[in-house]
């Protein structure tokens, strides 16, 4: 209810004090907020969810103990109101809100912190990509309730992330309790479910869902969180998500005012910016993203069991594991061109696994490689290639031609089919036959995580500001160490050092001593180019110039805090 309700029956929006005329604050409670996502979600249960257009919607409807500031980055409480922890790092004590409510209106307890670890993330039956990373060298950790509103955690091991980790959505017992038993819980709160069932306790709720055309949330009655002035939150009475695959089409609805964001990309921006006087809106930059592109080879050196022959070609697999040949190819990525060219002048270039925008843990201080096809070629004659009779083949130190495949997505807003046609023309320049193959996103991630049939990858990560986060990219034996899917043990000694850093950056307490540590991995990555770098875009968006309390960033998007967002009277 707003605070300032005018009681009496004036027509006018202001009242007299005093002999004086005073005007009424106007109520910031009220409208919608009319937003577009790409597809569908594919589930509303966020405790087996893995992409990122359900977790758009999940993250509207639960909440974890702790949250990140979009602005400090720092950890701060959420559903925990505060915590303690050991002097040796291993036992940490939360105390919960007691004034938070499911949209059912039951209360939440320690009943739910501990059924969520214990009997969803830590089960066994249950697919739950939370399970490795709150997995400590083996070991899980162990919840127990204390109280109806204090929870302990037991670590097996000093876990620096832990806070972080605890993000995690919270989910309702009393709701869920029966699937588990049922051994159903994996299949529920799928897209089918009607939206009154779906309960969290986050700022709004699921009202309608209506497949291929869009999602409907409306204000959270029962919702915790206090205004700095003391008003219940949320404002707005609706978050609309129509459902838009085409970039384009998102884009011309937007012009069109049928939405009030929308993510603004380097070759949008000329297009949108002289809009946005007439249009009413402002275009916001909100510095570098987190979303990388990068190049990489495949080094595989396994046999495919199926057809018994090796991933790749042994020919191809010894210019791969060359170092000279991929600080080549480094040299060979025009950054600035990229920018400029696909990204109309926005963006930076990107030297190492972390994004400016990670801030604390990020290093600006790795080796780069400047666009120079001379030195490209130095270093490729160093090694022990050569160029054929006309100069214009390069040839390896036994006479092979150097030919190879370039896989990309063949669409998106990234631009990666445009950057990938650029850097191929340049590796042309250096003698290399590159056959460039665009192919469906999902073809591509099959080649990635499934057959390893390919040579050469531009694709992309979302990075974050932890570190460990990446984890299963950067350890040796992790699911996603895309340059050497089948490693039992580090391969190389670089690779056993980053294992080792990974291994001691988790269990340091000291952020400084963190910090050099992740340094060190980051200045790793940079020599010893697993991966070799593009650019990084910039985090653009363009918002309506209706709406109060709104602050974009990189780490937040338009609206970082969508409860305390309202519009404009």
């Amino acid at each position: 209810m707003p605070k300032n309700k005018l009681w009496w029956g004036c027509l006018a929006a202001f009242f007299f004090l005093s002999g004086v005329c005073v005007q009424a604050a106007p109520s910031r409670y009220g409208g919608s907020l009319v937003l577009a996502t790409g597809s569908d979600p594919k589930t509303f249960n966020d405790i087996v969810s893995t992409d990122a257009n359900s977790t758009a919607v999940t993250s509207l409807l639960f909440e974890g103990l702790t949250t990140a500031d979009p602005f400090t980055l720092k950890v701060i409480p959420q559903l925990a109101r505060s915590w303690e922890v050991s002097a040796d790092g291993l036992v940490w004590t939360f105390h919960l809100r007691k004034d938070v409510k499911w949209f059912d209106g039951v209360p939440f307890t320690a009943d739910d912190v501990v059924f969520t670890f214990n009997d969803l993330i830590y089960n066994p039956d249950i697919p739950s990509s939370s399970k490795d990373v709150l997995t400590i060298d083996g070991k899980p950790i162990k919840v127990q309730k204390i109280d109806a509103y204090t929870v302990r955690f037991t670590l097996p091991f000093k876990f620096a992330p832990f806070l972080r980790c605890l993000s995690q959505s919270i989910m309702p017992k009393h709701c869920l309790q029966q699937a588990v038993k049922d051994k159903k819980f994996s299949f529920t709160w799928g897209i089918d479910t009607p939206p009154s069932q779906i309960i969290g306790t986050g700022p709004f709720m699921l009202s309608e869902y209506h497949p291929g055309e869009r999602l409907v949330f409306k204000r959270n009655p029962h919702y915790w969180k206090k205004s700095p002035g003391g008003d219940a939150l949320p404002y707005l009475d609706k978050i609309i998500y129509l459902i838009i695959p085409d970039p384009q089409a998102q884009l011309l609805k937007f012009i069109d005012g049928e939405l009030d964001a929308i993510s603004v990309s380097g070759a949008d921006y000329p297009l949108l910016k002289p809009l946005e006087m007439r249009k009413n809106f402002h275009i916001y930059e909100a510095g570098p993203a987190y979303d990388s592109n990068f190049l990489v080879f495949n080094q595989d050196p396994g046999i495919n069991p199926n057809t018994h022959k090796p991933f790749v070609d042994p020919v191809k697999l010894s210019w791969f594991k060359n170092l000279s040949f991929r600080q080549a190819v480094a040299h060979a990525v025009d950054k600035k061109k990229i920018i400029e060219i696909i990204n109309n002048g926005f963006g930076s270039p990107q030297n190492g696994p972390m994004s400016p925008s990670s801030g604390f843990f990020y290093d600006p201080d790795v080796k780069t490689y400047d666009y120079n096809l001379q030195e490209a070629r130095s270093i490729l004659k160093r090694a022990g290639f050569r160029y054929s009779a006309d100069g214009r083949t390069l040839l390896d130190p036994q006479g092979h031609v150097v030919a190879f495949n370039f896989y990309t997505a063949d669409s998106g807003t990234n631009g990666r089919p445009q950057i990938a046609a650029i850097i191929r023309a340049d590796l042309q320049r250096l003698g290399m036959r590159v056959n460039l193959v665009p192919v469906e996103f999902n073809t591509l991630v099959n080649k990635l995580m499934s057959s390893f049939d390919w040579d050469m990858v531009m694709i992309g990560l979302t990075g974050g500001v932890e570190p460990h986060f990446g984890q299963n990219v950067w350890y040796s034996s992790g699911g996603l160490h895309l340059w050497d899917p089948h490693e039992p043990k580090p391969a190389t000694p670089w690779e056993a050092r980053i294992d080792a850093i990974f291994d001691q950056g988790a269990q340091e307490l000291d952020d400084n001593k963190r910090k050099a540590l992740y340094d060190e991995w980051q200045r790793i990555v940079a020599d010893e180019l697993p991966v070799i770098y593009t650019v990084l875009g910039t985090d653009m968006f363009a918002v309506r110039n209706k709406f109060g309390n709104l602050k974009p960033s990189a780490n937040g998007g338009p609206f970082p805090k969508p409860e305390e967002v309202y519009i404009k009277k």
